[in-house]
């Protein structure tokens, strides 16, 4: 079965692939490098904009606008 796995190729060439691959023995592989930087990871963007986003959520405006949900739970 042949199989698609998204991967980043460091700048020494080193291949880093996203997510786990298992197989059962050795196996050829072919590598088509894009001409495009990889996008930022996502949890780096959630924890960079972690601070912003608290101190938005905690504003008596946020409270008002989703007090309708409370009486929900």
């Amino acid at each position: 079965m042949i199989r698609t796995v998204e991967a980043v190729i460091d700048d020494r060439g080193g291949v880093h692939l996203h997510e786990g691959v298992e197989l059962s023995g050795v196996r050829r592989a072919l590598v088509t490098i894009l001409d495009e930087e990889p996008p930022a990871l996502a949890n780096e963007t959630a924890l960079l904009s972690e601070r912003a986003l608290a101190e938005d959520r905690h504003r008596p405006e946020e409270d008002a606008a989703w007090s309708h949900l409370q009486s929900q739970l």
